[in-house]
């Protein structure tokens, strides 16, 4: 498979291709609650029109839809949009503001986080990582990394003997 923009690798699943791993993982999630009834049913890469196309001066302008992981029916009859995201990017904060605007759906970024527990969206783990951040906590990967990529400490010449 192809790798996305965001040096993501695309992932064949139940013929269906997903954006990334991570994106294949929570269909087999939403699968999995689809079959213990935990919700109606869920769509893949449901798509919403933002703006209609338009003429202009005599230039046209085409439209502009948005182009979801996931529409979640729940069993209260609510409907849940989700992305699975890592970061939120400039052209979906705009295309976020226009979903909003236009259609009543809760929108929802979710993410993995191995240290949160789980499925998590993705302002819970902005606060998360800040109120780690306050206190001096800090994942084990990054202290980790961070051991590995410190550079050796000088020895003075009374240690060298």
């Amino acid at each position: 498979m192809e790798e996305t923009k965001y040096k993501s690798k695309k992932v064949e699943l139940d013929g269906h291709i997903f954006d990334s791993k991570i994106e294949a993982r929570y269909y087999q999630q939403l699968k999995w609650l689809e079959e213990n009834k935990q919700i109606l049913f869920f769509l893949l890469h449901p798509r919403y029109l933002l703006q209609e196309a338009f003429e202009k001066n005599g230039k046209k302008y085409r439209r502009i839809d948005y182009v979801a992981d996931f529409e979640i029916h729940h069993l209260d009859g609510g409907i849940e949009v989700v992305d699975v995201k890592g970061m939120e990017t400039e052209a979906f904060k705009i295309k976020r503001k226009l979903f909003e605007k236009k259609y009543p759906h809760k929108l929802s970024l979710v993410t993995y986080s191995k240290i949160d527990g789980g499925w998590i969206t993705l302002e819970q783990l902005k606060k998360n990582r800040e109120a780690r951040k306050k206190s001096g906590q800090q994942s084990k990967t990054k202290t980790a990394a961070k051991k590995v990529n410190r550079p050796a400490a000088k020895r003075s010449s009374k240690e060298k003997n």
